[in-house]
């Protein structure tokens, strides 16, 4: 059942250190069936109440997974083995698009504004006890956040949005808790639910965000919290209409304590309005809104404004205040000084990427293959064989992003991030003849819910 390796220990938590070991390593793949609780107690001479424990503090770590009579085994992809690993090594001569970063020569510069930051600093320090948002910031991201239709509510500052939303899953939920995610969806997302000892339930999602009856169903089933992306979602491109918005609120209005997370993915190169699915007088419980700076401004910049219900707020930063207590003052002021500024002009970057993805968009439907990118900087292509398609586009020249990374229960697909290609129709062209050819007849144009 285990190959030649064999699980040891006396104590539950030997018992599933000694599992966990062998699946960073790779002496227990992906999807192996684990020894029955009787068998693996008998084999290692202690209670089965102590292979329980063991099995149990596995499932909540994310590791494996149980299914009644079928037994235990190894999760698809367990916490130990993070999405990150599902790589592409990119030999020298090929051009990269697959890592999703945003065209450096649209990132504003930072030297001045972190100048400014610092003298600001000299004259100031920031000190142990004062408050750890900026004043400043905080009345620019408020005045945004109803701009765009947010509620009202207090801001908090977090190291991304990942940051953001990690901890307001771990105030709110307990390990085995059920998470309704966006399939595909940001593959830092599905690796984070597990590694909280939570589950992942995954929704499908179209051009206009999550589908209001996936969704449904995703509650039904006792999810007791929801992940969406207002605009930019990665990596479809899909951005929430306001009729979606609407039919979502609807759908969340019957299920009043679960925590809704909404993250704007597309903050800063996106110039489509947001339709926050959190708005309305229907939503009383709990909510967090999260708008980050890095796409906009550069991911080392790893500043994240955020708002939600008074409760929901005063967790996160009360879990924050536990860890490294608060975010940087300097970045925060720095960040103040590029929204003062007007250092990213949102509508020439939103156009920027919208010229390259739609023309790559177009160019593949020419060849028969369909596609998806509605914002953004990503487009995301559904292919029959994924493993297939991402080895012929090495060959061609281009790397691609393999949808495993980014999917549960979605079918295969593969992301190619346009920020990487020239302006100039020739680069489109020659990644949609790649792409067209890498596919093949026959399996172009399935939809990836």
């Amino acid at each position: 059942m285990l190959g030649d390796y064999r699980i040891s220990g006396r104590r539950a938590a030997e018992i599933s250190a000694s599992v966990e070991r062998a699946v960073g390593a790779g002496a227990l793949a992906p999807g192996q069936l684990l020894p029955p609780m009787r068998e693996l107690a008998v084999e290692l001479g202690v209670n089965p109440n102590t292979v329980a424990s063991a099995y149990r503090t596995l499932r909540e770590r994310g590791v494996i997974e149980t299914a009644g009579r079928r037994g235990s085994r190894i999760r698809a992809r367990p916490v130990s083995t993070a999405r990150d690993s599902v790589r592409v090594d990119v030999p020298a001569g090929v051009r990269d698009l697959s890592l999703g970063n945003p065209d450096a020569s649209l990132l504003p510069s930072l030297r001045d504004s972190l100048v400014w930051a610092a003298e600001r600093a000299d004259e100031r320090p920031g000190l142990y006890g004062e408050d750890a948002v900026d004043p400043e910031l905080a009345r620019l991201a408020r005045a945004e956040f109803d701009t765009a239709g947010v509620p009202g509510g207090p801001v908090a500052v977090a190291s991304g949005s990942l940051d953001a939303i990690e901890r307001a899953l771990a105030v709110h939920l307990k390990p085995g808790d059920a998470v309704a995610v966006e399939d595909p969806g940001w593959r830092a997302m599905l690796d984070l639910v597990p590694a909280l000892g939570l589950r992942a339930v995954p929704v499908a999602v179209d051009d206009e965000g999550p589908l209001p009856h996936a969704v449904e169903r995703a509650l039904r089933d006792g999810a007791r919290a929801l992940v969406v992306t207002a605009r930019a979602q990665n990596p479809t491109g899909a951005a929430v209409s306001s009729g979606r918005a609407r039919e979502l609120r609807a759908v969340l209005a019957a299920y009043p304590t679960v925590l809704v997370v909404e993250d704007d993915h597309g903050h800063g190169i996106v110039d489509l309005p947001v339709h926050p699915v959190v708005a309305g007088e229907e939503r009383g419980g709990p909510w967090l809104f999260v708008r980050s700076v890095s796409k906009g401004y550069g991911p080392d910049l790893r500043v994240a404004v955020v708002t939600g219900d008074a409760e929901t707020v005063d967790r996160v930063r009360g879990r924050q205040r536990l860890g490294p207590g608060w975010v940087s003052l300097l970045l925060q002021r720095a960040v103040v000084r590029l929204w003062r500024t007007g250092a990213v002009d949102t509508a020439a970057v939103a156009r920027s990427y919208g010229q390259r993805r739609d023309a790559l968009i177009a160019a593949l439907a020419e060849r028969g293959v369909a596609a998806h990118g509605r914002s953004g900087m990503n487009v995301w292509v559904p292919v029959g064989d994924e493993t297939g398609v991402v080895a012929r586009m090495l060959h061609a020249g281009w790397a691609v992003a393999p949808g495993a990374r980014f999917r549960v229960a979605a079918g295969p697909g593969v992301r190619v991030t346009v920020s990487g290609l020239g302006a100039d129709a020739g680069d489109i062209v020659r990644v949609a003849d790649a792409v067209g050819a890498a596919v093949g007849p026959g399996v172009a144009g399935r939809r990836y819910e």
